[in-house]
């Protein structure tokens, strides 16, 4: 094993030093005294400032200057840096579906700035702001290749305000450089940003950005330098204490409960690269409720983590393995457990904390630890969940990074069984990340450790992928042993060795009359073989679809998928409780048609629809997937998400249609009064739910909650739980 990691590494030396050079470079001037940040300009130092401008158009071309032009100006003190943007526009007709913080970007005017203060290539700090002065912050990490590591739910506190004027609009930032993590005397941060501008229907980045790569790619950056270096960090305390009112009615076991909940949250900075974040007896009820998916599969869905805590650096811990088949740590399995019965319920968290940043300019810790509770009634444990991480960069932008997970019983109860008292898994990941991120891969290898069970127990994989503008594919292969074990992670499928692929061929019409922007083919596979059954192939499917992305930024896809699945268990897809499952040992082949339209996000009303008919097994299946929405700007958004499935099986086996409707909608009374309403019905689930979150961000980054839930059965409507939470954080900064 340990020679195909050599070999496999040294083929791929080639591909990892720099393939380009990126001269573009502005000067951030050093001042003395601090400024009002209103969105005006109007101090004198400004008329000074270096700026980032000359744009490149990002779409619906790549090769020519922005038409609209943006000017970026920086300025810094001993606390601060100061950013003042004017971006031009052919009027006033700006789209601005919300006043909530943290926006979507696509379809909407407004810019973002990408700062990888660590100058690495692969994490970034991303603000970004609109013509309303609605703020949004993000983390980047993996190099920005993918949406993956784009994270919304971090929050740090910081100021911004836009003003409006006839041909173009000026934003005004402030952001303290505690809120960013930088080496002590550094002189040059790497830069760029990207904008949207939905009157003249344009991209425009300030370095160019192929079309084919996504737009916070951190391979294509300038340079920020400033004009003298920038001193140590200044440590913030910040604590976040909380005061939850909760109550609430289980109706199926008709348990009322009543109680106040008081914990918190601190977060200190050590030194200019490292966070340490604590915990106590958190409570996450203010979080958004997960949206419901319809499953028709025979494997665990993973949802994204929202839950504040875990966000910063959560690629320092999550990135490990294949996200979609065996990543080791997956932080949602903490405070969730099985009872006794095989029911999902929460355990709750006790405390922890968690440490992650940079040691220096190429070597990142992470460590995170976390205690639950003992549940004696549901037969749950008490565990200690801790995970140890070391990533070192390599080459340009590659690293290596290496973990060790240990889930834990100290005090084993009576009711635990031995061979559950710890779970250990250790591994070694390279990622790699060519210069121009062209070539992107990954290879593992983990193995896992419980009681009296110290054999095999291995999970491997490795991955390449090659992207340019016109052509471009992938191989992944995955093998994950029958006994390998993570506690906290995601491993939907074991006994497996799989292997996906793609290929893909992209044309950009060069005609000006052309409604087409782009548009390719893709041929997508992924074969899956059981070593414990001499290597049987239980599983293909393999996916012919064509693409186009009109320049009105509606899309249009067309697909075929073959598909072949050998049953080694029953199973019964519908969820009917009478219904007779599908026999094991036997396999079934179908095919699949499917269509996709999105309309033109810009407009105030926009949907998408996906229909598809095709083989189910030895049945049909027809489907139909439907996202409506309408918005009345800047204070009112509603949506309406839709997943009809009608499934016909032939006799014995059942018949059904499976509906998820979940109709939601958001209004903005102002940029600190928020109130959102989400129901979800879903016939799979047996369950109606009504989520209703009213939020006042009262002071940066503190708030009053007012969260109402309610669940009924969907046949006989009656309330399965209902409960309302009154919650109040304060962030205070010591």
């Amino acid at each position: 094993m340990s020679r195909f990691y050599f070999v496999f590494a040294a083929a791929l030396t080639p591909f990892l030093f720099f393939a380009q050079s990126q001269p573009k470079s502005f000067t951030v001037k050093y001042i003395s005294q601090p400024i009002k940040v209103d969105g005006i300009l109007d101090e004198s130092v400004w008329e000074t400032a270096d700026s980032a401008h000359n744009f490149n158009q990002n779409f619906p071309s790549d090769s020519i200057l922005a038409t609209q032009k943006t000017d970026i100006k920086m300025l810094f003190d001993d606390t601060t840096l100061y950013i003042g943007i004017r971006q031009e526009t052919q009027g006033k007709d700006y789209i601005t579906p919300s006043l909530r913080r943290d926006y979507r970007a696509g379809g909407s005017d407004n810019i973002s700035l990408l700062f990888d203060t660590f100058n690495d290539g692969t994490n970034a700090f991303l603000f970004g702001i609109n013509p309303l002065g609605v703020r949004r912050e993000a983390l980047i990490s993996g190099g920005g290749s993918d949406r993956n590591g784009f994270t919304t739910s971090w929050d740090v506190k910081w100021r911004g305000e836009s003003k409006i004027h006839d041909n173009y609009y000026i934003s005004e930032l402030a952001i303290p450089l505690t809120s960013f993590k930088f080496r002590e005397g550094e002189t040059k941060w790497r830069f760029n940003s990207y904008r949207f501008d939905m009157q003249a229907n344009e991209r425009s980045t300030w370095i160019r950005i192929p079309q084919n790569q996504f737009i916070v790619s951190l391979a294509f950056m300038g340079d920020m330098i400033f004009e003298r270096p920038l001193g140590k960090s200044r440590t913030p305390l910040a604590i976040i204490p909380y005061l939850n009112g909760f109550s609430g009615k289980d109706y199926e076991n008709d348990d009322s409960k009543n109680n106040v909940k008081v914990g918190g949250d601190a977060k200190i900075a050590i030194g200019n690269g490292m966070n340490l974040d604590i915990t106590v007896n958190p409570d996450f009820s203010q979080v958004e409720v997960d949206n419901f998916i319809t499953n028709l599969t025979r494997f665990e869905v993973s949802l994204p983590e929202r839950r504040q805590f875990f966000i910063d650096n959560s690629d320092l811990f999550g990135n490990f393995g294949g996200r979609r088949d065996s990543n080791p740590f997956f932080s949602r399995r903490i405070g969730i457990a099985k009872d006794k019965d095989d029911n999902t319920i929460e355990n709750r968290i006790i405390g922890g904390v968690r440490l992650s940043g940079k040691l220096n300019n190429n070597l990142r810790l992470g460590f995170l630890s976390i205690q639950t509770e003992e549940d004696a009634e549901n037969e749950i444990a008490s565990n200690n969940n801790m995970m140890l991480t070391l990533q070192q960069k390599v080459f340009s932008r590659s690293n290596i990074g290496m973990f060790f997970i240990n889930r834990q019983t100290f005090d084993s109860p009576d009711f635990l069984d031995e061979s559950e008292e710890y779970n250990r898994v250790v591994g070694m990941d390279y990622n790699l990340a060519s210069a121009d991120n062209v070539w992107r891969g990954k290879i593992y290898g983990h193995k896992s450790f419980q009681p009296d069970d110290s054999e095999g127990n291995y999970s491997t994989g490795a991955f390449l992928a090659y992207n340019s503008k016109n052509y471009g594919g992938f191989v992944d292969a995955v093998y994950v042993d029958e006994e390998f074990q993570s506690d906290l992670g995601f491993i939907p499928r074991k006994d497996i060795f799989k292997v996906a692929g793609s290929v893909n061929r992209n044309f950009w019409p060069k005609s000006q009359d052309s409604k087409i922007n782009n548009h390719g083919f893709e041929i997508f596979s992924i074969f899956t073989w059981r070593p414990n059954l001499e290597y049987q192939n239980t599983d293909h499917m393999i996916n012919v679809e064509w693409g186009a992305e009109f320049n009105n930024l509606s899309e249009l896809e067309a697909s075929y998928t073959n598909n072949f699945i050998f049953l080694t268990d029953e199973f019964e897809p519908t969820g009917k409780d009478d219904a007779v499952a599908l026999p094991a040992n036997t396999g079934y082949y179908f095919n699949v048609f499917e269509l996709e339209y999105r309309s033109d996000r810009r407009k105030a009303f926009s949907y998408s629809l996906e229909p598809s008919y095709g083989g189910f097994f030895n049945g049909t299946r027809y489907s139909l997937e439907a996202d409506l929405n309408l918005r009345f700007q800047p204070k009112i958004n509603m949506s309406l998400g839709l997943n009809y499935d009608h499934i016909n099986l032939p006799s014995p086996h059942s018949r059904a249609d499976i509906w998820l409707v979940a109709p939601r909608v958001d209004i903005t009374f102002s940029k600190s009064v928020f109130w959102s309403t989400l129901v979800q019905y879903s016939n799979q689930r047996d369950n109606l739910g009504f989520n209703s979150r009213l939020q006042w961000r009262f002071a940066p980054l503190s708030d009053l909650f007012l969260v109402y839930n309610d669940n009924y059965f969907v046949n006989s409507f009656m309330p399965r739980n209902r409960s309302i939470n009154l919650k109040l954080t304060y962030w205070l900064n010591i």
